[in-house]
């Protein structure tokens, strides 16, 4: 995978252009996508566009000859970007991002459809069951996402390849609601849990892969009475770390499920480092949970796992 670097515009910000986007009309557009459409192609300065505040009901798409921009909202509770396209992962996402060097910061990311089901589910109302439908799938390399919310219940943030970094996020869903080949570093985040299934299904295909998803300092709550696994197997060499992270009772005491992967167990890298709360009591986990020494686990530092080349301080935050 080959990552544009963005040049730096001139003074503190690094930002060389910014566009602003409001419903009211009193911005440069109406829309995200219509912002991200003006930005030209193979574009390599760091460009703003900020959103202000509001509902945006849209799809979002950054194509892949289009790095270096900074979405940046008044935050999650003021900005929204809402859609309910369903079944498909490679067309229901509400944002698509492809391009390497892509920041996103305060923004809400939401997908309707099964949450809506889930509503009629409460007020007695004989619904189908859930369906893929993503608030967000993110390709591209170099990513970062900063205070941002991820909503959604089925396949809510696909994390799909590259190295990202999301860093006090909120993430909401059910089955297998942060998933794919990412190479990714979740910091501080808040991971909800609103019914049973499965928060992670990590993809590593290949021994020598990279990727996996590292959990440090994060939360995990759920509903109370509602259990989850912390990851299911997607991928024969399926990697999930947590690290320093509270586990609320929604932890299946078991931990992990390796699905169509047993027999194979071995292949698998399941760890908890050091986390605490009562989801974290490791007596009943799967007895195929990883032993990992210092040396091992200092691969799944943020420095050595997404940011050994400082691409993190490049960024125009």
């Amino acid at each position: 995978m080959i990552a544009i670097d963005c040049e730096r515009g001139s003074g503190r910000s690094k930002v060389a252009q910014t566009i602003v986007v409001d419903q009211s009309g009193k911005g440069d557009f109406k829309t995200i996508q219509a912002a991200i459409d003006s930005i030209p192609q193979n574009n390599k300065r760091w460009i703003k566009v900020q959103i202000n505040p509001g509902i945006y009901t849209e799809q979002v798409n950054i194509p892949i000859e289009k790095p270096c921009i900074f979405l940046e909202g008044r935050g999650p509770r003021q900005t929204t970007v809402t859609y309910n396209a369903h079944e498909s992962t490679d067309s229901s996402a509400t944002f698509t991002s492809s391009p390497s060097n892509i920041v996103a910061k305060g923004i809400t990311f939401k997908n309707s459809f099964n949450r809506w089901w889930k509503q009629n589910i409460y007020y007695g109302i004989k619904v189908p069951g859930v369906l893929p439908a993503l608030s967000a799938r993110i390709y591209g390399d170099k990513s970062a996402f900063y205070d941002c919310a991820f909503l959604g219940v089925q396949d809510t943030l696909w994390d799909a390849q590259g190295r990202h970094h999301f860093s006090n996020c909120y993430i909401e869903g059910s089955v297998d609601f942060i998933f794919g080949a990412g190479q990714s570093f979740y910091e501080g985040c808040l991971i909800n849990v609103t019914s049973g299934g499965f928060i992670t299904a990590q993809a590593k295909e290949f021994p020598n892969d990279a990727n996996g998803f590292v959990f440090y300092r994060c939360i995990v709550l759920g509903i109370k009475g509602v259990r989850s696994y912390l990851g299911r197997a997607f991928r024969p060499y399926s990697t999930v770390i947590y690290h320093h992270t509270y586990f609320s009772e929604v932890v299946e005491p078991v931990g992990w499920h390796a699905w169509n992967n047993e027999g194979h167990e071995g292949n698998l890298t399941y760890r908890e480092v050091n986390c605490k709360g009562p989801g974290s009591n490791t007596s009943k986990r799967v007895p195929w949970e990883k032993k990992l020494n210092a040396k091992q686990l200092n691969r799944f530092s943020k420095s050595s796992f997404i940011d050994q080349d400082r691409w993190l301080s490049k960024l125009p935050l």
